[in-house]
């Protein structure tokens, strides 16, 4: 199929992609990689007047580390995130979780502020995100604001982001001592997550503090495992019982029944991937 009319607008810089959004609010879709939005198109799904291309708008890349901490503009590619020395510095957790993302054809088109703002319930950046709780910038003709991942996503490609707002970067802020991972199950490498999970352990003297475990897959939007954090909060490595952990922390989930898979198929998968994560992050292989 082909999609239907639209206009086109390739802006160079950000005041004049916020003008379009401005002016035609919810008429108008930013166009970042277009893995989703054009398969959407095509299909007809997605019927905007305007396609607002971003892909000129150079205030919209950039990889930066702030301290401790990694920014990375909207539009920075997948594939750039893999290959960046400064993110393999800062946050190697982050590189783990987009090695899961599609294939590399697809990440070099992908960026990480795309995935994030559609909210895929079984994508890996939004889930990542939420794990590592990083502020998401947004702004739009009328100023900017930041939003927490944690509060960005209210349903199933449902976001905090108004109609006239962008994603401009996203800035994490790894715990110290963290111990960082990704782990899902898929039908096959590169498929959405039948079953995910992101984990950040702050591990200090063998006990974990504000520990954040997100699964994806797993719901209508990314979701933390709040009753397993709580019961990890303050404890010993060396008494953890992941079984009891793994049940509380399917608790605060949902997961559905569709043509890849049932909700009892995802529930026992989410099983095994809490385990073998939890089990590889704090096991005796990992630093203390």
């Amino acid at each position: 199929m082909k999609p239907p009319p639209f206009d086109y607008v390739a802006p160079e810089t950000l005041e004049e992609a916020l003008s379009v959004l401005a002016e035609h609010g919810d008429e108008a879709q930013p166009l970042a990689g277009g893995q989703s939005l054009v398969p959407m198109l095509s299909l007809r799904i997605a019927r905007p007047s305007v396609i607002l291309d971003l892909n000129r708008v150079a205030a919209l890349k950039g990889i930066a580390a702030e301290g401790s901490a990694l920014r990375l503009g909207a539009m920075t590619r997948q594939a750039e995130v893999l290959a960046n020395a400064t993110v393999r510095q800062t946050l190697p957790g982050l590189q783990e979780a987009v090695n899961f993302v599609g294939h590399f054809q697809t990440r070099n088109r992908g960026t990480i502020g795309g995935s994030i703002s559609l909210g895929e319930p079984a994508a890996e950046n939004p889930a990542f995100a939420v794990a590592l709780d990083a502020d998401l910038e947004l702004q739009s003709s009328a100023g900017s604001r930041t939003v927490r991942a944690s509060d960005f996503y209210s349903g199933p490609y449902t976001t905090a982001r108004t109609d006239t707002e962008l994603l401009t970067a996203i800035t994490y802020r790894p715990p110290a001592n963290a111990r960082i991972g990704t782990l899902e199950i898929s039908q096959r490498r590169g498929d959405f997550a039948l079953a995910g999970l992101v984990a950040c352990l702050p591990v200090s003297g063998g006990t974990i503090s504000d520990a954040r475990l997100c699964w994806f897959g797993m719901g209508s939007q990314p979701l933390r495992a709040r009753s397993a954090e709580a019961a990890l909060e303050g404890a010993s490595i060396a008494s953890l019982d992941l079984a009891a952990l793994a049940d509380l922390a399917l608790h605060d989930t949902d997961p559905n029944d569709d043509t890849h898979a049932t909700a009892a198929y995802r529930h026992e998968a989410g099983r095994t991937v809490f385990t073998r994560l939890m089990t590889r992050l704090l096991g005796e292989g990992a630093a203390q």
